[in-house]
C-alpha cells in the first residue's frame, strides 16, 4: 500500500484597505468662527488647537479639511454636523471627497 501526500494550499486572501474620504468643510458669510470650532471639537474630536487652524483655513481659504475617515464614518460625521449646525440656525455647508 502506496501513501499519497496531499498538500493543501491555502488561498491567499489579497486584503484591500477600505477608502478614505476628505470631509470638507465650506465657508459662508453666516456661520460664526466660533461655531465652527465647537463643530470641530465635539463632531470631528480636534483638540482646540487643531480646530482653530482648521477654522482659519476655512476662512482664508474657502474650506478646511475636518477629517479623513472610511465612507460610512464621514457621512456620519457629515450628518452629525449639519443637524448640529440647522439646530444652532448656521447654513454651514459639508462635502466629502474620495482622498
Amino acid at each position: 500500500m502506496t501513501q499519497k501526500t496531499v498538500l493543501k494550499q491555502k488561498p491567499q486572501l489579497k486584503i484591500k484597505p477600505p477608502s478614505m474620504y476628505k470631509v470638507i468643510i465650506h465657508n459662508d458669510d453666516y456661520t460664526t468662527m466660533e461655531f465652527v470650532v465647537e463643530v470641530l471639537i465635539k463632531i470631528f474630536e480636534k483638540s482646540a488647537v487643531e480646530a482653530t487652524k482648521i477654522m482659519y483655513d476655512v476662512h482664508r481659504r474657502g474650506i478646511g479639511v475636518a477629517g479623513v475617515y472610511v465612507y460610512d464614518i464621514a457621512a456620519t460625521k457629515i450628518m452629525q454636523a449639519v443637524k448640529m449646525a440647522e439646530s444652532s440656525g448656521f447654513p454651514l455647508k459639508f462635502s466629502m471627497e474620495e482622498e
